[in-house]
């Protein structure tokens, strides 16, 4: 049943998964608490047209994805600056988002249209495949989790304050923009390391859900942190057994399990409630 993890390529995959588990599962915490989710999932879909210019050109990927990511975060953060002055932050920034999003994908359908004409190997990209992994891979892998990390434990209070209550953030001395835009900058950082892992459009299965299903589950902050980064690293290690097994892409595989362990958790967090109803006395007056 685990013979191939006997295999080397299966071994880096591994060793992918765990790596990246740490900065994806902390950075995912913050994405759902601060409501990022739609920006973690554009900023890694934006890295399309940095994959077709990489190919067109014969430059790295990973530096024409880390190109756009950077933009398309920048972008962003600068409109929701904007939109914050406004006093309409979530709505202003999900249009912003949606908006650069848009132009992003506009901009890489052009360009592997039109200019180079085929944008065929860009689908391991879009896609990924842990069965491929590098040592390039590991090391970004790795210094990405480091610098998550790092900034979780320098920035954790701030990010914690603005995102329970932004008032009363503001109110405390809490002013800068700083954090918040290191905060944008690091998930576009996670989104261009999972690439390799899953790939561009399915960077929310490390990213978002597994965060989104601990969530269901946990209260405190430090435990949903540390669940998030079991999750993460059951799930990717789970999903690349199970590809290989099924010879299905690793990419979608990872995903498809994601999605189960999300629905499992809603449905058992619903059962909970039930029975918490249920098990309630009934007030004097109902007996009555």
């Amino acid at each position: 049943m685990f013979e191939v993890f006997e295999l080397p390529f299966v071994q880096r995959g591994v060793w992918e998964v765990l790596l990246l588990a740490i900065g994806a599962g902390l950075i995912g915490t913050w994405v759902v608490l601060r409501g990022l989710a739609f920006y973690a999932h554009a900023v890694g879909t934006a890295t399309f047209p940095g994959l077709v210019l990489a190919d067109g050109l014969g430059f790295a990927a990973t530096l024409g994805a880390a190109g756009t990511g950077l933009l398309v975060a920048l972008g962003v953060g600068a409109l929701g600056r904007q939109a914050a002055r406004s006093g309409r932050d979530a709505e202003r920034h999900d249009a912003t988002t949606a908006l650069v999003l848009c132009g992003a994908l506009a901009i890489g359908v052009l360009l592997a249209s039109d200019v180079f004409g085929s944008a065929a190997s860009v689908e391991t990209l879009l896609f990924g495949s842990l069965l491929v992994i590098d040592d390039g891979d590991l090391v970004l892998a790795g210094v990405t989790s480091a610098v998550v990390l790092l900034a979780t434990v320098l920035l954790e209070p701030r990010w914690l304050a603005t995102g329970f209550d932004p008032a009363s953030a503001r109110a405390l001395g809490v002013r800068s923009a700083l954090p918040d835009v290191l905060l944008l900058a690091l998930v576009g950082l996670v989104a261009l390391s999972v690439l390799s892992a899953v790939g561009a459009l399915l960077a929310t299965a490390l990213i978002v859900v597994p965060a989104a299903t601990t969530r269901l589950l946990v209260r405190r902050v430090r435990a949903w942190q540390v669940a998030t980064v079991l999750l993460v690293a059951v799930e990717g290690v789970a999903g690349l057994w199970l590809s290989v097994e099924t010879n299905a892409p690793p990419g979608a595989t990872i995903a498809v399990l994601s999605g189960g362990a999300f629905v499992l958790a809603a449905l058992l967090r619903a059962g909970l409630r039930r029975g918490v109803v249920r098990a309630r006395p009934l007030p004097e007056v109902a007996r009555a």
